[in-house]
């Protein structure tokens, strides 16, 4: 049986997975930017120490949700091509199958819905490689 569907949602979940991962990285390099913080007192004056104390805290928990984003998504992308070679030549399709189903809904769950397009594609396939059976021959020896 071939396994052509699984393969191609694998890799698009992984795709998106890699798109996760690379938002993950440009957000998490905003961690702490004192230049942009500097550049803002500089254009408004009436911008007070307490207001400047919660945009810093506000940059800080930005790199550690890119940070968490991109290990979740660097994750996500690995277990895609790990399904992906499991699925090709329908050697083990149902491990890809739990595989992509446990990744797709911890990582939805994880990212707070930021993972959702990709977790979707995951579990679709997950469910494929589950509930798709092979075709059985007939025998017609045996009667």
């Amino acid at each position: 049986m071939k396994r052509t569907v699984e393969i191609v949602l694998s890799i698009i979940g992984a795709i998106l997975y890699l798109f996760g991962a690379i938002f993950g990285g440009v957000i998490s390099t905003m961690d702490g930017d004192n230049q942009m913080i500097q550049e803002m007192l500089q254009e408004d004056p009436a911008i007070t120490q307490g207001d400047m104390a919660d945009v810093q805290l506000f940059l800080d928990g930005l790199g550690t949700i890119g940070i968490m984003l991109v290990v979740v998504s660097v994750i996500g992308l690995i277990a895609g091509i790990v399904a992906a070679i499991l699925f090709k030549g329908n050697k083990k399709p149902k491990a890809a199958g739990i595989i992509l189903l446990v990744v797709g809904v911890l990582a939805t769950i994880v990212t707070v819905g930021t993972g959702i397009f990709a977790g979707l594609f995951y579990v679709i396939a997950g469910i494929m490689g589950l509930a798709r059976k092979p075709k059985q021959e007939i025998n017609m020896e045996q009667y």
